[in-house]
């Protein structure tokens, strides 16, 4: 089906943005035709061959119409979701006990804080998201936050896209989006809303570079957020 796909990138890149001019000459195509019809006297063969004209709509119907709706209903269809922000834990470690001194220790100075040794911060890295054309927008940011040691949730926060059939959510090791080495984090929750998705175990944060929206019914790009360096 990556044909659709390409039909659909030849849309949002020279149809859409003249999408004005196309339907007046739509329009005025749709008249023209409607002339010569009458002229060349189609309504009589019609009205001669009513059965075949009838089975030859009903045809067209059956298959035009389910595809039409399939294509065009998120494009009138929205959802929206709200989840809460995951949980952070923390991550300092616990001093191990010291052995006992072998030789007397001096008095301990007053005011003095005792140490603790911590791991590094939880990972969190961010970025905004950008429609792959005036056709396919998208807006909000894509969160990778370490919610505990290796443990990693990608959050988008106050995230709309274009709705699209089929969509679903990547992480990617370029900042470009999709590409060969994606890692499927899901279907889309909802084109609007704030939502989190977990990601696999064994991801190394340092291999991703953004999030990425892609329908994978007909392989067309519709966001992607680049982390930010």
């Amino acid at each position: 089906m990556e044909w659709i796909g390409d039909l659909e990138r030849a849309f949002a890149g020279a149809i859409y943005p003249n999408r004005g001019p196309i339907a007046i000459a739509l329009v005025l195509a749709m008249v023209a035709v409607a002339i010569v019809a009458r002229r060349l006297g189609w309504r009589g063969s019609v009205e001669r061959h009513p059965g075949r004209a009838a089975a030859i709509v009903v045809a067209t119907l059956i298959v035009v119409l389910p595809l039409g709706w399939y294509l065009a209903s998120p494009l009138v269809l929205s959802t929206t979701i709200d989840e809460p922000a995951p949980s952070v834990v923390d991550q300092l470690v616990t001093p191990s006990p010291r052995p006992a001194p072998t030789s007397p220790s001096p008095a301990p100075t007053l005011g003095a804080t005792p140490t603790h040794a911590a791991t590094p911060s939880p990972v969190r890295r961010s970025g905004t998201f950008a429609g792959a054309d005036e056709f396919h927008f998208g807006h909000g940011t894509a969160v990778l936050i370490e919610t505990a040691p290796g443990t990693f949730i990608v959050r988008l926060e106050d995230f709309e896209v274009r709705n699209g059939p089929d969509l679903y959510v990547y992480l990617s090791p370029t900042a470009d989006g999709y590409a060969d080495g994606v890692i499927e984090l899901g279907r889309l929750k909802a084109d609007k809303g704030n939502q989190n998705y977990e990601v696999p175990a064994g991801l190394d944060p340092a291999s991703v570079a953004s999030v990425v929206i892609w329908c994978k019914q007909f392989s067309v790009q519709f966001a992607v957020a680049a982390f930010e360096s």
